[in-house]
């Protein structure tokens, strides 16, 4: 199981970025922090993929956890790197 972690200082901006890529209102304008676990890694691509992208919108931050304990930080450096890493060692 994958986990993805989005923390940020600034009250809204978990909501706004989620918001945008579910396109619908979550509702949760005060929460910093949010976490969601995915059975399928392939899965945390397209939310890595979503947030390069959009990474200069945003006062955010994100970490995935490929292996129990072990995060990486995700950034605008490393995650098109992270997104091929996953295809690779997760083919199905």
């Amino acid at each position: 199981m994958v986990t993805v972690n989005l923390f940020s200082e600034k009250s809204g901006e978990v909501n706004k970025f989620l918001s945008q890529l579910y396109n619908t209102n979550l509702n949760i304008e005060e929460q910093k922090s949010w976490e969601k676990n995915y059975a399928n890694p392939v899965e945390v691509a397209d939310i890595i993929g979503i947030y390069i992208d959009n990474i200069d919108n945003y006062t955010l931050n994100m970490w995935v956890s490929l292996d129990t304990g072990i995060y990486l930080h995700i950034t605008d450096e490393n995650g098109n790197a992270i997104i091929k890493y996953l295809y690779e060692r997760f083919p199905y």
